[in-house]
């Protein structure tokens, strides 16, 4: 069986760590051993990140979406609760939109929620 010494191979997997690593602060962009610890760890937290901007963003709407709901005279559950028996199926995203943006259109849908609840 040939012997494989795989001169290529390593020198790619380790620059690969050390691109990187680039920009961290002193031996972690420096060092390989270092450097894959610190690219390791980066990669890790940039994972739960991701999960973590999900739930981020959802809070962010229904904060919006509750501010707006005030103004109309409505709490933020009393907004949704409307909405889902008035039938209206949009989602937080595109309500805390058209709370920030589009304040006319918003008004229309707590009103709808308003006689929703009313009519219950």
């Amino acid at each position: 069986m040939p012997r494989v010494k795989r001169g290529t191979k390593r020198r790619a997997k380790r620059k690969k760590i050390l691109d990187r690593a680039s920009g961290y602060f002193l031996t972690k962009s420096k060092l390989y051993r270092s450097a894959k610890e610190a690219v390791d760890r980066g990669l890790k937290f940039a994972y739960a990140g991701r999960r973590q901007k999900k739930r981020q963003f959802r809070s962010l709407w229904i904060v919006r979406i509750g501010a707006a709901a005030k103004l109309n005279g409505l709490s933020y559950n009393q907004l949704i609760h409307g909405l889902k028996v008035a039938g209206v199926e949009l989602d937080r995203k595109i309500l805390a939109d058209l709370a920030v943006n589009d304040a006319g259109a918003f008004r229309s849908l707590a009103e709808q929620a308003k006689s929703a609840l009313g009519g219950a």
